[in-house]
């Protein structure tokens, strides 16, 4: 396990020196649960910290009496490290939010332990949309994006362009089955088929060849690739070694994002179609918050995941400069109440509100990824095809079976 920490305090003004009863106010602690240098690293890990430290310097800058600390956590992956390194901090080191968490199953496990302990979980990486349905809880926010919008977004998407059959290579786990649940949904609903899907270890695949294989030998239209970072990076680059495109076959990167493209090259991944929930370039807000983190990832440009960890903590410690740091720290369930109760809004994704159900309502918006020739500069990556508006792009409160609204 690599844990690291690094104090985000207010200095010594904070601290009330008029009265012989005045006392420091507790320090709020944020651990950041996420993979550093993993296959998940470019869309989360360095920069979920940074994100997160930005908006805690941010809130402190505007209330001096707050305190906060964030602290980072790799949990590599693995279900086991990743709930025995948030069961210690929850336990033993104090902290009160546990932050980003970009692996589903390691997700459900937090859920019920900051419900157990009334503490805050607030879940910007992971994308099943089960943590705002039937896993859903009183002590956590699913924020960013989930596997239901980015099946809506991409998915109709694609089978209103023609592609009517597809084939899916998802990884295996609670994720990659939750992306490829929710866009075959949306697909069949449209009138297209599933013809079959090809499940790949996680994590530890590398070699996708046999699973594209596959795929090609469904004669597809579509091939789904219902899972994420490096392994989504992989698919394509394989793909374009067998040739897949070439013959006419389109692939789907159901959880592509802009440090994927990147990664791929415009050359190869030209004409995707994408959902995300923010882009660099889209706005001065964007524009200016890339600006600050872009130099502490070596020039990368954030993720939504990266503006998501921003987002979520910003509107954390909103709620805990309205019902004290005291209140705050004792009941997660009361800050995650007052965060329902109080409308969202920061440079980032603009106004939205957190659902009864705990999920983050916002715009998403439908991209394609430019040609080398369309792209003006370095990162000018995307098109935008489409703006998603939040009624339509996250799953119907009444249809997601969380037991916090059923009637």
């Amino acid at each position: 396990m690599n844990i690291s920490r690094r104090p985000l305090l207010a200095g010594a003004g904070a601290a009330v020196f008029g009265t012989a009863h005045a006392q420091t106010p507790p320090t709020l602690r944020i651990g950041v649960l996420t993979d550093m240098n993993g296959p998940y690293a470019a869309n989360t890990g360095p920069g979920s910290v940074v994100g997160a430290r930005l908006a805690a310097e941010d809130m402190m800058r505007a209330h001096p009496g707050l305190r906060v600390e964030v602290i980072q956590g790799d949990f590599q992956n693995r279900p086991d490290v990743g709930t025995t390194m948030a069961r210690s901090w929850l336990d033993t080191q104090g902290v009160d939010v546990i932050l980003d968490v970009p692996v589903s199953s390691v997700a459900f496990a937090v859920a019920d332990m900051v419900r157990e302990k009334d503490k805050v979980a607030l879940f910007t990486g992971p994308a099943a949309a089960n943590l705002s349905g039937d896993r859903c809880g009183p002590n956590h926010a699913h924020w960013t994006y989930d596997t239901w919008s980015l099946a809506s977004g991409t998915g109709r998407a694609l089978v209103a362009d023609g592609g009517d059959t597809w084939f899916f290579i998802t990884a295996d786990y609670a994720f990659g089955h939750a992306l490829e649940r929710d866009t075959a949904d949306f697909v069949r609903a449209a009138g297209g088929r599933v013809l079959g899907q090809a499940r790949t270890p996680f994590p530890g695949t590398t070699d996708f060849s046999s699973f594209l294989l596959q795929a090609q030998a469904s004669r597809a239209k579509i091939v789904g690739l219902a899972n994420a970072g490096s392994d989504t990076v992989s698919c394509i680059k394989q793909a374009a070694e067998f040739g897949l495109t070439r013959r006419g076959v389109r692939l789907a990167g159901l959880l592509f994002q802009i440090a994927d493209v990147h990664a791929v090259g415009l050359a190869a991944a030209q004409g995707l179609v994408l959902t995300e929930a923010f882009y660099w370039d889209m706005n001065e807000g964007s524009r200016a918050f890339s600006a600050r983190v872009a130099p502490q990832l070596n020039g990368q440009k954030p993720s939504m995941i990266h503006a998501g960890a921003y987002s979520a903590v910003t509107h954390y410690l909103k709620a805990a400069v309205a019902l004290g740091a005291e209140r705050a720290k004792a009941s997660g369930r009361a800050a995650m109440e007052w965060m329902k109760a109080n409308p969202t809004d920061d440079p980032l994704f603009g106004r939205g509100e957190l659902r009864a159900d705990g999920r983050k309502l916002h715009d998403m918006y439908l991209f394609q990824v430019k040609s080398p020739e369309e792209s003006r500069a370095p990162w000018d990556y995307y098109t935008l095809r489409r703006t998603i508006p939040a009624a339509e792009a996250f799953r119907p409160l009444a249809q997601g079976g969380c037991p916090l609204v059923r009637t």
